[in-house]
């Protein structure tokens, strides 16, 4: 029976001590609480830990707490770190340690496998091989708020705790299906690094637009890329600086100067507004520095 931790780990020499007796099994699983509502990145909040004999929760924001220990875990090639739906805990832990931990497992690609449809929801996995209903109660807690309650912890865990007993059973039924081969095709998408890079060259692709002139959709692509080097400066939401609809806007009318970008739809601030010369030579100097250069792609 695994024994749960309610509270979280707050100590480097306690998160060392945990880390070790993790590193004694083949396989742990891993889960993160993120927020993102305020910042571009990802900010990590609570990292649950779990193998057959302990789950615990460990706190990243507490003061003075060294994660080395637990980057250390995440190379340990001896255990196998199962996520559910692990995407967005790999981009955050790619962006934390510059590298992916190895070997890793995603369980919603094995679900898939398992033959329970694509980016099946943890609560319908945990009831279709545990047959228990997990507790949604506190879903949408802010987790970094302190101190979090033990209903919130025991939330947290709960994750981790099923994940766990899970993996075993998913991996042996893949087995006997002699399907194995299958998941490692999927999996190894995961295993890609250019994957969980932020490339602003490719932001437009995410803006809805409705077609376009390849030159309007050049000046899109300028304006996107742009938007997000500055989002990732300042670590807030791109659409804090400036909507996608006011973006494609822009890139339709072109405007050439601060009247008249002030009176495009949305545009933050009007002709005062503090983005307006650096929007202004986006579209006056790279865009068309670029333009005889770029060929747009709309795969």
């Amino acid at each position: 029976m695994t024994n749960s931790h309610h509270q979280p780990i707050t100590k480097t020499a306690d998160l060392a001590a945990l880390c070790q007796r993790l590193a004694q099994h083949p396989h742990i699983a891993i889960d993160t609480e993120l927020m993102r509502e305020t910042t571009y990145y990802s900010k990590i909040c609570l990292i649950q830990l779990a193998s057959k004999d302990e789950a615990a929760a460990v706190d990243p924001l507490a003061e003075g707490l060294d994660l080395t220990p637990f980057f250390d875990l995440l190379q340990n090639e001896h255990v196998l770190k199962v996520f559910h739906a692990g995407r967005q805990d790999l981009e955050i832990l790619v962006r934390m340690t510059g590298t992916l931990p190895k070997p890793s497992y995603d369980s919603q690609i094995a679900a898939m496998v398992c033959g329970f449809g694509d980016q099946v929801g943890y609560d319908k996995l945990v009831k279709g091989f545990l047959d228990i209903a997990i507790d949604k109660g506190s879903r949408f807690t802010d987790w970094s708020q302190r101190p979090l309650s033990e209903k919130q912890i025991r939330y947290a865990l709960d994750d981790v705790i099923y994940l766990e007993r899970i993996y075993p059973i998913m991996a042996e039924r893949i087995a006997k299906a002699k399907r194995s081969h299958w998941l490692d095709e999927e999996m190894s998408v995961l295993q890609d690094l250019s994957i969980y890079e932020f490339a602003p060259d490719k932001a437009w692709q995410k803006i809805k637009h409705k077609g376009g002139k390849p030159v309007t959709l050049n000046r899109l692509k300028h304006l996107a890329a742009w938007r997000e080097r500055e989002a990732q400066r300042r670590d807030v939401p791109k659409t804090r600086l400036i909507k996608d609809d006011s973006l494609v806007a822009i890139a339709n009318a072109n405007p050439s100067n601060a009247q008249s970008l002030g009176k495009v739809r949305g545009f933050p601030g009007g002709s005062g507004g503090k983005l307006i010369p650096e929007v202004l030579s986006v579209l006056n100097q790279d865009f068309y520095k670029c333009s005889q250069t770029f060929a747009i792609s709309t795969k």
